[in-house]
């Protein structure tokens, strides 16, 4: 669909480019109207294409709406920070994941989440995929801050690095956020996550 609200007209593509233009389609179709405003109608009109072309690769909106997300997530973590502070370190990687969180990739993310609210098993899914994505980052600075004696060995599990982009994370899921400001990110690395890593004793 054009700026105009007028259908834009069909474009013959095959295969990855007509899949990358549906998923397209779909990802601005749900940061424009959410979960809930997202028709195969529309999508298919948006792309230039037809529902049943849509539908031969994905049986529902459900299953489109998860797969245009996916289609979001970053194919690679990114450059791990690297500031010899771990405080410094998390600081920015929690930054860095505000900004996702407050672009597009967040407004879609949290409607999805909203509008899937009786779906338990599409929840979990995508609650699962999230989880995933960018624990490997949060292990690298944790396990140089073990190195540095900054972090306690036994912290150096995928649950405990990833604290404190869970807890920001959940700030945008349960309470509605669609910005952080700064200063909940440092009192999330401050009082919450440099304390549980520390070394004991």
């Amino acid at each position: 669909m054009g700026e105009d609200g007028t259908a834009v007209k069909a474009t013959r593509r095959r295969g990855a480019a007509l899949e990358a233009a549906v998923l397209q389609a779909a990802a601005d179709e749900l940061a424009e109207v959410g979960y809930p405003g997202l028709t195969m109608d529309r999508v298919a009109a948006r792309a230039g294409t037809s529902k049943n072309v849509i539908y031969r690769r994905w049986p529902n909106r459900t299953a489109l709406s998860i797969a245009a997300w996916r289609s979001m997530l970053p194919s690679t973590p990114g450059d791990v920070p690297d500031t010899g502070s771990l405080r410094d370190d998390a600081l920015a990687m929690l930054r860095r994941t505000n900004d996702r969180m407050a672009a597009p990739f967040g407004a879609v993310l949290r409607g999805l989440l909203a509008g899937m609210q009786d779906d338990p098993d599409r929840l979990h899914e995508i609650r699962e995929q999230l989880g995933r994505v960018g624990v490997g980052p949060w292990l690298t600075i944790l396990a140089r801050a073990v190195t540095r004696g900054e972090a306690d060995p036994a912290a150096l599990t995928p649950r405990v690095a990833t604290v404190a982009v869970d807890l920001l994370r959940n700030e945008y899921g349960l309470n509605g956020m669609t910005t952080a400001e700064d200063g909940l990110l440092i009192e999330i690395v401050d009082e919450i996550y440099l304390p549980l890593v520390r070394p004991r004793g």
